[in-house]
């Protein structure tokens, strides 16, 4: 059995927000995905990809910036990996 693993950077920490990042992995090697090979997201919000059999394994942590550094630039901090078996 071969992992498919989707990550997706969303606006924010709810699913049905826009993907505003992703990569993708195919260990199937069906398919050989690299960084900026499209314009479009794969899906439109994670909740759309749960929809088309994605499981969610893992999500950011939620943690509140530092006072004073709240509109710092930094990571996409809304990060969930997603899989297909």
């Amino acid at each position: 059995m071969n992992q498919q693993v989707l990550v997706l950077y969303l606006a924010s920490s709810a699913l049905d927000s826009d993907v505003v990042g992703w990569s993708r992995y195919d260990g199937t090697g069906n398919t050989h995905p690299t960084t900026g090979d499209g314009d479009e997201p794969p899906y439109k919000t994670g909740l759309a990809a749960l929809q088309d059999g994605w499981r969610l394994f893992q999500a950011s942590q939620l943690i509140p910036p530092h006072p004073g550094h709240e509109y710092d630039t930094s990571f996409l901090k809304h990060e969930f990996f997603f899989e297909k078996l």
